[in-house]
């Protein structure tokens, strides 16, 4: 009897456990889905992801997603005006190199390659810097074109899920440049 008692509660306690299991696996699918499409709707690749030309004009690389300013491109010839206040703001064609008063700012890589994106940033860290705009939670500030101010007011379940979702795509190693302020500018 005890033998038939222990298996049962056994049997149960499995049960229970694997239940638990799907029901963590439905929830992280729905999270990491709402972090895409967060991510999507949020414009994200339009900067993060390196582009092809075509007959549209620049379209996403998807199977480069996310994963930054290519570390081997060149920069187009720039009008250094671009660099003093008041003057225009430039931008290369596929929308991932900006320059400004700031200096120039490159599209960083979110993929959770370790070496070169965000694959060693906690949860924490990356909700960190989304709120405050500082990279890793406290370091340089984001530079523009971020829109660190409208990612500030999403909840901290959106800032999870868009987490989960650039945690869930290929990692890609690829070393974007780091900005550059003006008078480094050659």
């Amino acid at each position: 009897m005890k033998l038939i008692v222990r298996t049962a509660m056994f049997a149960t306690l499995i049960l229970a456990s694997s239940t638990a299991l799907a029901a963590d696996d439905k929830s992280s699918a729905d999270l990491i889905a709402r972090g895409e499409m967060l991510v999507t709707f949020g414009g994200c690749h339009d900067c993060h992801t390196p582009k092809t030309f075509g007959p549209e004009g620049p379209v996403p690389d998807m199977t480069r997603q996310l994963s930054g300013r290519p570390a081997d491109q060149k920069l187009p010839p720039m009008d250094k005006q671009a660099l003093t206040p008041g003057y225009w703001v430039l931008m290369t064609p596929d929308l991932q190199t900006f320059v400004g008063p700031w200096g120039i700012s490159f599209a960083a890589n979110l993929t959770p390659d370790e070496q070169t994106g965000l694959g060693l940033w906690t949860e924490d860290v990356f909700i960190k810097t989304m709120r405050n705009g500082k990279h890793a939670g406290d370091g340089r500030p984001l530079l523009p074109p971020m829109t660190t101010e409208n990612l500030r007011v999403l909840p901290d379940g959106d800032m999870k899920a868009i987490y989960a979702y650039l945690r869930s795509i290929p990692p890609i190693k690829n070393v974007v440049p780091q900005p550059l302020a003006p008078p480094d500018v050659k």
